[in-house]
């Protein structure tokens, strides 16, 4: 009889269990979403007022006169410019250079293999100790690069330290350090790719080219959009490298997003600026991330229809 009575005690402890199991499961997520939430908002707030460190007194509400300022501020264009076309030179090297060392390692073999995790080792590289080795290896007195540009005739090569090349070293840094990045998602992604299209083109007598530009290239597509969603995102909030290199001179020649939010925070003191500069920045990677991401959808729905 007992054993019959403790019986709806368990049932109903068991459907409560069933009932708070989801909820208790997704408490970790929901931490993390509160703690991801509480800065962002805070930024809002504060992109929203009228704040210097340095005039405590004048704090105020000034309802989106920061975001107005930066129409009329050639400096806010100038920072918009350097971090696309710097976002966009990296990811593009990046992604042709990822590319065609994937295609050379796309073979299994113990050769190819060792290539391809000795490759990985700028990877591991943190960004801007990466920068401190570039910039003691582009020193004019004693850098082994400047050496070599001066056995190619190129004398008193200035590198970072020049407007007009400045760009090109802190992009040659960020390629050193992110190319196998993209190397290895691609590589993972040729070689899980089948093989029986590649053998009847083989057959059919299609030329290599041809299989790479009809047939590999498509079905990669997935894969190479993702690669690229990940690095943009990364790379238009670049920060480490340049910052490292010249901290976003020489003048204003590599201000992007980042450096000038930090510099406008800890030099300037102007927190209300500050904050308005990295919500526009936050605005931007969600737009680029939700065209990235459109894109790998349909990409993904016409590879299921083609197969």
């Amino acid at each position: 009889m007992s054993v019959q009575a403790d019986m709806p005690v368990l049932r109903r402890s068991s459907r409560l269990s069933r009932t708070l199991l989801p909820y208790l499961l997704s408490l970790p997520a929901l931490l993390v979403c509160i703690g991801i939430l509480i800065p962002f908002v805070t930024a809002i707030y504060y992109s929203l007022q009228r704040y210097r460190m340095s005039q405590p007194w004048n704090r105020g509400m000034n309802w989106g006169e920061n975001y107005l300022n930066f129409f009329t501020d050639p400096g806010f264009w100038n920072t918009l410019k350097v971090s696309l076309v710097y976002a966009g030179l990296t990811v593009g090297i990046e992604l042709v250079l990822g590319l065609a060392i994937a295609l050379l390692l796309q073979r299994r073999s113990r050769v190819n293999n060792f290539v391809s995790i000795m490759l990985l080792m700028p990877l591991m590289t943190a960004p801007a100790l990466a920068a401190l080795m570039f910039k003691l290896m582009t020193n004019p007195n004693f850098g082994i690069l400047s050496y070599f540009m001066q056995l190619l005739g190129f004398h008193d090569f200035r590198w970072a330290s020049s407007p007009n090349t400045a760009l090109l070293t802190v992009i040659l840094v960020d390629v050193w350090v992110y190319t196998p990045f993209i190397m290895i998602l691609l590589l993972a992604g040729l070689r899980s790719l089948p093989t029986q299209p590649f053998e009847a083109a083989a057959l059919d007598g299609v030329p290599r080219f041809e299989q790479f530009w009809r047939i590999t290239l498509p079905m990669l597509s997935p894969y190479i959009l993702t690669a690229a969603l990940f690095r943009l995102l990364d790379s238009i909030q670049q920060f480490d490298i340049i910052y490292a290199m010249t901290q976003g001179g020489p003048g204003n020649r590599l201000m992007v997003f980042q450096v000038e939010a930090y510099l406008n925070f800890f030099q300037s003191t102007n927190v209300g600026r500050s904050a308005a500069l990295l919500m526009i920045l936050w605005a931007i990677t969600y737009a680029l991330s939700n065209v990235f991401v459109k894109n790998w959808l349909r990409l993904r729905e016409r590879a299921k229809g083609g197969a």
